[in-house]
């Protein structure tokens, strides 16, 4: 398991400017937001790929500026939106692809949203946008987030089940919480279609904060992801609000990553 972060931790900041703070800091994974049009644009991801080369850095995966939007483009129940709305995704497999990254976030149905389609119909685009993902080299993993169809482990285990070649997932720590699920419960959920890691911290409030910078047990989710056999990456992703300073964000990555490293060498004993 490796260590890396979000541009959105420094959001809004512009997207090149978080590369290059995060990347001086010395993260050398990262996971991307691109937040609008023109940042999709071949110029533009040329001198993203260029920054990241120039230190060391790569990104693993990107994230939609217009995930509040998929409701409405990609799930609702007129069908020609949904393929206009397909077609338009690629624009991200092909950024992703263009900066190195092999993963695209989907956040995928609001349940305060009316839309009438089944959790099979759900799957099936799914399967159809993962398709078109893969053309690109890329994997599109749907994230467990609150409010969402997507918060309840059983709709994430039953598509794993319907769509076992083509469900994938990122497990978002935080958006668990907030749903009142047990992170562990997702893992078990997602099983081995986990792909990806969002990871915070709370406190008593409920806040969202740098790892090890609360009190939620994170030790125990580290090894919930070992025992499940998760080798990929884990991300730091919060808010700007939720530290001070961008070197409390190298704290809570230098204490992740010793706790990753203590844990996985534990696994390897048992």
């Amino acid at each position: 398991m490796e260590i890396g972060i979000s541009t959105g931790c420094l959001y809004p900041e512009l997207t090149e400017n978080s590369i290059r703070i995060l990347t001086e800091l010395g993260f050398k994974r990262l996971e991307v937001f691109f937040n609008t049009f023109s940042e999709m644009e071949i110029d533009y991801l040329d001198r993203l790929k260029r920054l990241l080369d120039s230190h060391g850095a790569r990104v693993v995966s990107v994230h939609p500026f217009i995930s509040s939007f998929e409701s409405f483009m990609l799930f609702s129940a007129y069908e020609r939106r949904f393929r206009d709305g397909a077609r338009f995704y690629e624009k991200f497999y092909r950024a992703a692809a263009r900066v190195g990254a092999d993963k695209v976030v989907l956040h995928g149905l609001n349940t305060s949203y009316s839309s009438t389609i089944t959790n099979d119909e759900y799957f099936r685009r799914f399967s159809v946008m993962q398709h078109n993902a893969r053309s690109y080299g890329v994997e599109l993993l749907q994230e467990n987030v609150n409010i969402f169809r997507s918060s309840d482990p059983s709709f994430i285990s039953d598509m794993r089940k319907s769509i076992p070649g083509e469900a994938s997932f990122v497990l978002d720590l935080k958006q668990a919480l907030r749903a009142g699920i047990d992170p562990v419960e997702m893992i078990k959920a997602m099983g081995t279609r986990l792909r990806h890691v969002h990871i915070s911290d709370r406190t008593a409030q409920g806040q969202c904060m740098l790892p090890f910078f609360g009190s939620y047990d994170l030790e125990g989710f580290i090894e919930s992801l070992a025992a499940n056999g998760y080798n990929g990456d884990i991300i730091i992703e919060v808010y700007r609000t939720s530290f001070g300073s961008v070197e409390d964000m190298v704290r809570s990555a230098q204490l992740l990553d010793s706790a990753v490293k203590r844990i996985s060498m534990g696994a390897g004993h048992h």
